[in-house]
């Protein structure tokens, strides 16, 4: 089903690995809704630019029709590549490419294979508009074998301090020079970026915190997280992802579902996310002083996409003040 416009809408998160300099985010959030030539792209809007500088990190919403996206993200990402030098990159989180991340997400009337094919069509574009970049595949772009991005990051070496992503091999494009490094690029259920911050400075703390919330670790279902020092506390930076099959024991607290394209889909509640890191927290005698959802849920991503769409408001971001933080 399509949205309420009428239009099949997607969504990209997109990652750069750049956040101290505002001119150049400002630069690629600017060219996913402008051709090079000053053309407008339709039914396009970025929703959301969050940056952190002390990860230099941006994730810009990019939203836009199925049929539209692909131009104006492979766009924003030419901009990125020229003026970002991955190679100069100095932040406390992991990366491995100056765009480091494209994952395309269905909000409505566009289903995850057909999500797939648009990720591998940008990232055949891309390597033709930037000759030297290199792109990795996960998930439903990577067929056949539908690795997901965690599994992609760990067998690169992405949580790794320091990789070198010159020895590392490409799906898509040249072997990964210094300058561009290389790319992550794909298709999924929606992925949310929830932070919940801790009142310490004791790094081991958090990530043990971290750890125990893991999906992968026996936690909560869907989460990836991660420990990171930030404005001297410690920030437990989480994905949440969402999944297809129906978890055990549904509790309205705990999961939040919607559906697209006749698919149920369920994520872990934010407040479910808060909690948990509250309690484990207070056993090691730290409190938590608050919980940022960088972005939107899905539902959100959805409804705010069809309100600015339709509307025409692309610098949607300026709109609500886009964070920089």
């Amino acid at each position: 089903m399509a949205s309420k416009l009428g239009k099949r809408l997607v969504a990209c998160l997109l990652n750069v690995s750049e956040a101290r300099n505002k001119d150049n985010i400002e630069r690629i959030a600017r060219a996913a809704l402008f051709s090079s030539c000053g053309q407008r792209h339709p039914d396009t809007s970025v929703l959301n630019v969050f940056s952190n500088h002390d990860y230099n990190r941006s994730v810009l919403t990019i939203v836009s029709t199925s049929e539209q996206i692909g131009k104006s993200v492979v766009s924003s990402c030419v901009e990125g590549f020229t003026c970002i030098d991955h190679s100069q990159h100095e932040g406390i989180h992991p990366c491995l490419g100056a765009i480091d991340l494209i994952p395309i997400y269905p909000l409505s009337g566009v289903t995850l294979e057909q999500c797939g094919k648009i990720a591998r069509g940008i990232a055949e574009e891309l390597i033709t508009h930037v000759p030297g970049c290199s792109l990795f595949l996960f998930g439903y772009a990577d067929v056949p074998e539908m690795r997901s991005l965690a599994d992609r990051r760990r067998s690169l070496g992405w949580f790794r301090k320091n990789p070198d992503v010159t020895t590392m091999e490409s799906d898509v494009g040249l072997k990964p020079s210094k300058k561009y490094g290389l790319t992550g690029i794909g298709a999924s259920p929606y992925v949310m970026n929830c932070n919940v911050t801790l009142d310490t400075q004791d790094l081991t703390s958090g990530r043990a915190v971290a750890a125990a919330i893991r999906e992968r670790a026996g936690g909560l279902r869907g989460v990836q997280a991660m420990a990171f020092p930030n404005k001297g506390q410690v920030e437990i930076a989480c994905n949440v992802e969402s999944f297809r099959d129906i978890p055990e024991n549904i509790t309205a607290d705990k999961y939040v579902s919607y559906s697209i394209c006749d698919d149920n889909f369920f994520y872990i509640s934010p407040q479910h996310i808060e909690a948990e890191v509250h309690k484990l927290a207070a056993c090691r005698g730290i409190r938590t002083t608050g919980t940022a959802l960088v972005g939107f849920t899905p539902q959100e991503c959805r409804a705010t996409a069809e309100y600015a769409i339709s509307y025409g408001i692309n610098e949607f971001w300026k709109r609500r003040q886009g964070i920089f933080m």
